[in-house]
């Protein structure tokens, strides 16, 4: 192995470690008792930065779907902590809505799987992928891992709709949805009733956009018009007026 090999190795090695200890998070928390605002935007593709632009106001209410461990790649993780924004966070990995609940004092999260309405069973297999978790049926490729070195494994989880949550939590008035759920959002979008739950903005991911992009405006086209395609893989919708 080369010397130029080995350093990339050990580089690999340390940021794994770090990762691995929550060096993020707690970064973020030192770097904002100085008062620094660096590490705390930590959506992918600056998608915090671009629903701000959209979403100016304070005080609104979100639902993050897929919400992992509530800072890692976060999309409203800046709007609930510096602009005071409230809402739910549903995360289907046990481990990871635990550390979502520490982490997210203002947010309420609900530990499950999101399945269409008409699912009948009460539970799902879900596989632990980190940032790539997603239903054990589903078939993608476990790649979620690649970094940190985990172990992939299996957890039962309860299965309820997006509607049925948001009755359970008394959440009417939304003004910012986030779906990302490893290619399970169309179904997930199909259990939600947007006669009663319509947010005002909608920011669907799409890991398939050429693909799949037909079939969401097929579905919300009625309700919602595009706004923009905000990275290569999410799509933002706003609720017609």
């Amino acid at each position: 192995m080369t010397g130029h090999a080995r350093s990339g190795r050990a580089l690999w090695h340390a940021r794994r470690l770090f990762y691995l200890a929550d060096g993020p998070w707690h970064r973020r928390a030192i770097y904002e008792r100085l008062g620094s605002l660096r590490y705390s935007r930590p959506a992918l593709f600056d998608l915090d930065a671009t629903l701000e632009r959209h979403l100016p106001q304070r005080g609104g209410v979100f639902v993050e779907a897929g919400a992992h461990d509530g800072y890692t790649q976060s999309n409203t993780y800046y709007l609930e902590r510096h602009r005071g924004w409230s809402g739910l966070l549903v995360e289907a990995i046990p481990a990871l809505a635990r550390k979502a609940v520490r982490r997210r004092p203002r947010s309420r999260v609900v530990n499950c799987a999101l399945v269409p309405t008409d699912r009948a069973a009460a539970t799902v297999t879900m596989r632990y992928d980190d940032l790539m978790s997603t239903v054990a049926a589903n078939g993608r490729s476990a790649t979620g891992r690649a970094h940190t070195g985990e172990r992939a494994y299996l957890v039962e989880v309860p299965a309820r709709s997006l509607t049925a949550v948001l009755d359970a939590n008394g959440l009417a008035q939304i003004d910012l949805m986030c779906l990302d759920l490893e290619g399970l959002e169309l179904d997930v979008l199909r259990g939600l009733d947007l006669d009663r739950h319509a947010p005002r903005y909608l920011l669907v991911e799409m890991l398939e956009h050429d693909r799949q992009r037909a079939a969401f405006d097929a579905l919300l086209g009625p309700r919602y018009e595009a706004v923009e395609r905000a990275s290569p893989y999410d799509v933002l919708y706003r609720r017609r007026a």
